[in-house]
């Protein structure tokens, strides 16, 4: 039997063989087309290269793309399980070229694929073409040797495939399997076409013409070919199956599956084992993609696949999380492949089993709900809307859930009824928030969050650059539908590569480009009740709401923020290690060029404690460790040993970031650093580059402050004090290692000289002494001005005076540094007759100061203005003479 594998390597070699470039498959999320839920087909990743705007370094391309149709117009959700080809997650097998070949070899690849690499039987194909196109008729009667018979023109939309209302356009031609006259239906075409019989298993599709907005269509000058082949259906048929869930991948899901529950795979849960292997590949797939369960958007299908398939669970009797334990089952199938898988399996697991853990507890109690309101229904009766959507408000279950649950019993859902309670719901919630206070001023962004019925999906995880569409245009404090040039304007997209500022990362900057040159420089990004909001101006073009246009963040910014972030986290944890589990985080700032971070310490840091710090975080840069993230509760993550972050909000579900090796860390399984933590992060830690610690002090009691660069930013630092350091070397004339034995030896000889030049200016100020004592009051007062003399040397050229006996009082002022200092002495001739402190006082009023201070025998005092020095010594003598 030929492998799923198998066909798609043969098809993968077949093309590398004759000159394609094998791509990997794109993201389920599309980074180019926001007119797109999830990728549904090969060309999705190569659209911008179909229309010109991407050039690529090859013509020729081969891909197997995962695709998913389970939300917006291409959904599949409802039919799986039921039928034999629907599916929420298939793969896509194409060849494409770039105005390179065209309808005719693109025919003859198919042709000699199928008929020679595969040895499909050729009078079991037939092939339709666009009525109009009789090229491709012609070709395949040339190529293929086709006959007419066997080919079908089919005049309607179906065999004309558009991008879109404008853009590259041309006709198909579809290659079918003739499955025999043993199964009913005719070829497509007839009245029978929606028979079993004949099986579309290829779609080749010629870009020759270009939709203009006239409604006008013109050749391409580069006419392209754009092909898919669903590898499910194209298995069934080599395999010799009429059903794709009987070929191999899904018959090891559906075994698997029949396993773990202890249900027969063709029993009455057939149907059962089939929804969960289907929705087992779409959910795993996306989570590894990134798409991670929620209340909004694309979460908000994988949750519903989830459930889907977790309620199908239940039915087969599980009573234990089932979806995870078939994880290995899918990657010994596809991993290979796929091995994206492979890197997110614990990731992948974890979140199927909490997603599980926590939708089972409402399950039962919904279930029993349910039942209990069918029962008062009687046969076929409606189920009303508010029902189901108490189902939904209170047990999590989305409507279509509820509608499946319904399905064998011949029921159906008041939808009506379902809508017009969650309009219902929306209102109170409006008329509850409007009162909460400063919110109240913003009622902007609830009208616009209640008008876009959701949040803006964030695509940054994974992504700088990504197209979005244009929700909404904010300018002067009002929505509006459009910006011209130098305006200032707030932006919100359906989806987005930017990060909104939260947690301490401050939000992205960039641009976002669109058609008729327009260009928005954005600044900022903050987010308002989920919506994010680029914050910018308007520097070309027009901004329109609708709009397709592309978010590009700016790489770098964005990388020395993810750097300075990572670096913080694993500061953290080095300071816990260093002083104690008491450290805990109490703000922080994770900016382009520095980090900041806050932690309860009641002490300061020594400069050892930094520099064991600093030392321990480049360790850990070095160990080039991978960044790894999962989703969990938060009790989980907390008992994982996860520490949570000051002012980060917590939902149901958290990231969950771990960073470094450390195997005695045996609480947080031998991760050195995990905390719970929704920002961007590097992919290893050595993506930080270099930590620099740069200051540490207090910002509050017990709380500490340490700032810090990384990266480029601590580069810059250290060149800059290197500079310094080599201009200082150069002043004294020494190499830099010989600086602090040189500055050392200046300090003292510096000592040694003020020492030395306080001794001669006691000397200078002492000489002649008894000379300079004046009689007032009877009593010997010797009263100068010393000019710059330092101040701290009055005190010592005061007790030198008295000790000379060359006056019973002294009275000294210094005008150094344009302020006035002044110390009075009184000797043993004095004491009792004069106050030093009272004469002071008198002295310092005179220049401007108050009070002063000190003993009866010396005391000292100041003031600001240093001109009035001679009338501070008036003023003593005044007081002496009193």
């Amino acid at each position: 039997m030929t492998s799923s594998n198998d066909i798609r390597a043969t098809f993968l070699d077949y093309f590398a063989r004759n000159g394609h470039t094998v791509v990997e498959s794109s993201p389920l999320v599309p980074r180019n087309d926001p007119t797109l839920m999830f990728t549904n087909s090969g060309m999705v990743q190569f659209k911008n290269v179909f229309t010109g705007q991407e050039k690529r370094a090859y013509t020729r391309a081969t891909s197997a793309q995962k695709s998913v149709r389970a939300g917006g117009k291409h959904n599949d959700l409802d039919n799986v399980g039921y039928t034999a080809r629907h599916h929420t997650f298939f793969e896509m097998l194409g060849n494409f070229s770039f105005g390179d070949y065209f309808k005719e070899q693109a025919i003859e690849h198919a042709w000699t694929l199928l008929t020679k690499d595969f040895a499909l039987a050729k009078d079991k194909l037939l092939v339709t073409v666009y009525s109009e196109d009789e090229d491709a008729a012609a070709l395949w009667r040339k190529v293929a040797g086709i006959p007419d018979s066997r080919i079908i023109r089919i005049p309607t939309s179906d065999n004309f495939w558009r991008m879109g209302d404008t853009g590259p356009c041309g006709p198909c031609s579809e290659i079918f399997y003739d499955h025999g006259d043993k199964i009913p239906g005719g070829p497509p075409g007839s009245p029978d076409e929606d028979g079993d019989r004949f099986i579309e298993i290829w779609n080749l599709v010629f870009m020759q013409y270009l939709e203009e907005p006239a409604g006008t269509r013109n050749p391409l000058p580069r006419p392209s070919i754009d092909t898919g082949m669903g590898l499910e259906r194209f298995a069934a048929i080599l395999q010799g199956k009429h059903d794709n869930y009987d070929t191999d991948t899904f018959r090891a899901l559906i075994l698997a599956s029949a396993e773990a529950t202890g249900q027969e795979p063709d029993g009455p849960f057939k149907v059962s084992h089939r929804v969960v292997a289907d929705h087992l590949r779409s959910g795993a797939f996306l989570i590894a993609d990134g798409v991670m369960p929620s209340n909004e958007g694309r979460g908000y299908v994988v949750r519903r696949i989830l459930r889907r398939a977790m309620r199908h669970a239940h039915m087969m009797g599980a009573k234990e999380p089932l979806l995870y334990r078939l994880l290995p089952a899918l990657i010994r199938q596809m991993g290979a492949a796929y091995p994206e898988l492979v890197r997110a399996e614990a990731m992948i697991s974890e979140t199927l089993k909490l997603e599980e853990n926590r939708f089972r507890s409402l399950l039962e109690r919904g279930l029993g709900m349910l039942a209990d309101e069918t029962a008062k229904l009687g046969d076929k009766g409606v189920l009303p809307g508010d029902v189901a959507f108490k189902l939904y408000d209170t047990y999590g279950f989305p409507l279509d859930l509820t509608q499946d649950a319904l399905r064998a019993e011949g029921r159906s859902v008041d939808v009506a009824g379902f809508e017009s309670a969650m309009t219902e719901q929306r209102q109170r919630a409006r008329a509850a928030w409007a009162g909460s206070g400063e919110a109240a001023t913003e009622t902007l962004w609830f009208d616009l969050k209640e008008k876009l019925g959701g949040a803006s999906e964030f695509l940054g995880y994974s992504t700088e650059k990504a197209e979005g569409e244009v929700l909404a245009l904010v300018s002067g404090g009002q929505v509006v539908d459009k910006a011209l040039a130098g305006s200032e304007v707030g932006v919100v997209l359906n989806q987005t590569p930017f990060y909104a500022e939260s947690g301490g990362q401050v939000g992205d900057a960039g641009v976002i480009e669109g058609p008729g040159g327009l260009r928005i420089s954005v600044t900022d990004t903050q987010k308002k009740l989920g919506l994010f909001v680029h914050f910018g101006k308007v520097e070309a073009g027009e901004a329109r709401v609708g709009t397709a246009v592309s978010a590009i963040v700016d790489h770098e910014r964005r990388g020395a923020i993810r750097a300075h972030h990572s670096a913080t986290h694993l500061l953290h944890e080095a300071l816990r290690r260093r002083l104690g589990n008491h450290v805990a985080q109490k703000g922080s700032l994770n900016a382009p060029d520095r980090l900041r971070f806050d932690v309860s310490q009641p002490t300061p840091m020594t400069a050892d404690d930094l520099a064991w710090v600093e030392t321990e975080v480049n360790g850990r840069i070095r160990e080039n460790a991978e960044v790894v993230t999962r989703l969990m509760t938060p009790e989980a993550a907390v008992e994982a040993g996860a520490t949570a972050l000051f002012g980060e909000k917590y939902g149901d579900e958290v990231r969950v970031v771990g960073m470094g090796f450390d195997p005695e860390a045996t609480s947080k399984h031998g991760v050195y650093s995990l905390e719970l933590c929704g920002g961007t992060h590097v992919g290893r830690t050595g993506d930080i580059g270099l930590f620099k610690i740069v200051g540490e002090g207090a910002v509050a009691a017990g709380v500490r402050r340490v700032e810090a660069v990384t990266g480029a930013a601590a580069l810059e630092l250290i060149e800059a004090e290197q500079k310094v350091l080599r201009e200082a070397a150069a002043l004294l004339k020494a190499r830099p290692a010989e600086l602090p034995g040189r500055i050392a030896t200046l300090l003292e000889d510096r000592k040694r000289l003020e020492r030395e030049m306080s001794e001669l200016r006691k000397q200078m100020a002492t000489g002649g002494g008894a000379a300079a004592a004046e009689e007032i009051g009877g009593l010997r007062l010797s009263a100068r001005n010393l000019g710059e003399i330092p101040p701290k040397d009055l005190r010592g050229v005061a007790e030198a005076l008295l000790k000379q006996d060359a006056a019973d009082v002294v009275a000294l002022v210094s005008t150094a540094d344009g302020k006035a200092s002044i110390v009075v002495g009184v000797g043993a001739a004095g004491a009792g007759k004069a106050d030093a402190v009272a004469l002071v006082r008198a002295a310092a009023a005179a220049v401007g100061g108050q009070g002063g201070g000190g003993k009866p025998n010396m005391a000292q005092a100041g003031g600001p203005d240093a001109s009035k020095a001679e009338d501070a010594l008036a003023a003593i003598r005044a007081a002496l003479a009193a």
